[in-house]
């Protein structure tokens, strides 16, 4: 007997369809329902790849006695977090303000039925009282009663989490110059923070910060080498992540983040989203920083996305699970023997003393997750083996693990396509490509952005989701920022007229659907969304970069490109709003700190406009040269584009405009001029 998932287009959600918890979708329906029974609402949020959303589904949801209970005594909402991230981040700030701790996956919020208030909230409850939490039984037998019992104390609580939530993130917009003080602030405060051995912050477990290590690369000084210099806080980090067990070594890309202080041990779950932010991070340290192996890291993270995450129709896919046959890391973890059956004894040799697999057991005692200890020159002295001859054993060996492993039972695959990160993923792509020797994803990038285009873009309104072969849920904050972006970082790749127009049309939108008019900044949702008990309005990174943060320095970029003043201003009014954020807590809104470094100092970029594509190869290579970040567009003679000089009255067949802001020099028409000129960026 299937429930109510059954017909949803969530693969997260479908997992639940044979559960005999009576599951409604988030809807209108649902929520008359438990209004019309006067039942409270149990409202569940997780996401397909999420372990211990499997755990308290296998020891609770999938339970006849404890479903009873739960059918018996509530409605029962299931939400996947990644359709509706709107509804996610609401409920997580309620459980924080509740709990006063972080919340995290599966959240589980019971909700007043009239005003869909939590008035109590964790997350990860087991079938059994351990771990120092109750049963879920007892938690859903005490809240029930108490809800009934204390009408009048549940009553209060909500209105004081009303407050709280219609208060929070509403500062006055700040009226006095802009000025760089939270940038020093958070470089100071994260250098407080830094893991000086194993890199990001102090303890476990750890997260692969993006936005933070990109701040930290943005403010390198090479003349700077302490050991919390930016740039070397930056080096270790990626460094760390790349070698240890974050990274998946025989696959490519990263796992989610890792449980323990050394990067040692992931939780297993592979995130598109956290791939297509590392990738052109990688990409872009392996210059600035003169790192080689850090290009080795983000063309792993490129080939495993390229091979893993490509949808047959376009598009990128969004996650693989944790678990396999039912076990958290079994499709990734290995024997000791089972290694050494597969390999000759000179591949396992090396293989050995690479992967750590002459110390103990890193997994649970019993198993090895492969994480690299030694460089290839330690494993040749420790061999005896020539460094050639180590590398070579190194990848037969690591080939025959590949075929191995992909014989084993493969984790599930969330098959929906998300815009927003499917736009992180499009961005990441062209940016990398501008880094590396190789373009990879380049192709599968144009290709996700033309079918964002034609199924996620209908009559002039973005969806966030398209699962089952539907466009589904009006787009968020997070689709319209990530999405103007990455079609700015596609035009740098390859100009397109629909793709200039898009953006404009997306940078429209945000003004129109998602502004403060009256304060500045930007909501998480459109001014005709679902109305939840609070309407978010994100400066703060979390797992994605903040959306304020992205649509600002997207709109820096548009407005300066095009000499449009009304992106320039609603990006200063999103700065101005965020302000007091970024004061207070600025190392936890690294994002909004990059866009207002733009702001303050407007990052150069260059137009070079031709009217014979042939004629532009030695300004491509030119460019290519150029080591330092700088936004490039190759634009044809027949493109109308305000705030451009000279498209139509020049002599020259090429001609280059170095820019910064909406201020231009004057033409340059030769490519070792071109070339020159950007040596003093």
């Amino acid at each position: 007997m299937t429930n109510r998932l059954a017909a949803e287009t969530s693969p997260y959600l479908r997992q639940h369809a044979e559960n005999p918890v009576d599951w409604w979708p988030w809807s209108d329906a649902a929520l008359a329902a438990a209004r019309s029974a006067n039942k409270p609402i149990l409202l569940s949020i997780g996401y397909a790849a999420c372990h211990w959303c499997h755990v308290m589904a296998h020891e609770s949801f999938e339970d006849e006695a404890t479903a009873r209970v739960m059918n018996a005594l509530y409605v029962n909402i299931k939400v996947d977090r990644e359709e509706r991230p709107d509804i996610d981040k609401v409920y997580q700030l309620a459980h924080q303000a509740l709990a006063r701790r972080g919340g995290g996956w599966p959240l589980t919020v019971f909700l007043s039925p009239n005003d869909l208030l939590p008035f109590f909230a964790g997350t990860y409850f087991p079938k059994t009282p351990r771990y120092g939490s109750p049963a879920f039984v007892q938690v859903l037998e005490g809240v029930r009663a108490w809800f009934d019992a204390k009408p009048d104390e549940v009553r209060a609580q909500n209105d004081a989490l009303a407050q709280f939530l219609a208060d929070h993130g509403r500062g006055e917009r700040y009226a006095a110059a802009l000025d760089a003080t939270p940038i020093r602030i958070a470089l100071d405060r994260i250098a407080a923070a830094f893991d000086r051995e194993n890199g990001g912050h102090m303890g476990g477990p750890k997260f692969p910060h993006a936005s933070e290590i990109e701040l930290l690369l943005a403010h390198a000084n090479a003349s700077d080498t302490s050991e919390t210099a930016p740039a070397n806080m930056a080096r270790l980090a990626l460094a760390r992540m790349a070698a240890r067990g974050l990274a998946d070594h025989l696959g490519g890309g990263f796992f989610r983040y890792c449980v323990d202080d050394r990067w040692e041990i992931p939780h297993f779950e592979k995130m598109l989203y956290d791939n297509a932010q590392l990738l052109p991070l990688y990409a872009r340290a392996a210059i600035e920083l003169d790192e080689p192996g850090f290009a080795d890291a983000a063309n792993a993270c490129a080939a495993w996305v390229g091979t893993e995450m490509i949808a047959p129709s376009g598009g990128f896919w969004s996650s693989l699970d944790a678990d396999s046959e039912g076990e958290e890391g079994r499709y990734y973890v290995w024997q000791r023997e089972e290694i050494r059956r597969l390999l000759s004894a000179q591949e396992f040799a090396v293989a050995q003393e690479r992967f750590g697999l002459t110390r103990p057991p890193n997994f649970e005692d019993h198993a090895w997750h492969l994480v690299i200890v030694a460089s290839i020159e330690q494993v040749a002295e420790k061999t005896g083996m020539a460094r050639d001859a180590v590398e070579r054993h190194l990848g037969t060996a690591r080939q025959k693990l590949i075929e191995a492993r992909s014989k084993r039972i493969r984790p599930g695959l969330d098959d929906k396509i998300l815009t927003a990160w499917n736009a992180l993923a499009i961005a990441g792509a062209a940016r990398s490509a501008r880094r590396l020797m190789s373009r990879p994803l380049l192709a599968e990038a144009i290709r996700a952005l033309d079918f964002v285009h034609v199924n996620l873009w209908r009559d002039g309104r973005l969806y966030a989701s398209h699962a089952g072969g539907e466009a589904r849920f009006a787009a968020y904050l997070d689709d319209h920022a990530f999405l103007l972006d990455a079609s700015l970082a596609m035009l740098q790749m390859r100009w397109n007229r629909r793709d200039l127009e898009w953006a404009i049309a997306l940078a429209d939108a945000l003004i129109e659907r998602f502004e403060d008019n009256e304060g500045g900044g930007f909501f998480f949702t459109a001014n005709d969304a679902e109305r939840l008990p609070q309407r978010p309005k994100p400066f703060m990174d979390e797992s994605l970069p903040a959306g304020n943060g992205v649509a600002v320095r997207a709109l820096l970029r548009l407005g300066h490109l095009l000499g449009e003043t009304r992106y320039l201003d609603a990006a200063e009014r999103s700065l101005r709003c965020g302000w007091s954020t970024m004061s207070e807590i600025p190392h936890a809104c690294c994002t909004m700190l990059l866009a207002l470094g733009e702001f303050l100092e407007p990052s150069a970029h260059v137009v070079v406009r031709y009217g014979d594509e042939s004629a532009v190869h030695a300004w491509r290579e030119a460019l290519d040269r150029h080591a330092s970040p700088i936004d490039a567009y190759f634009i044809p003679d027949d493109t109308e584009l305000p705030g451009v000089l000279g498209a139509q009255s020049r002599s020259s067949p090429v001609a280059a405009y170095m820019c910064k802001g909406t201020a231009c020099d004057p033409p340059l028409t030769s490519a070792h001029a071109f070339g020159a000129a950007l040596q003093r960026v």
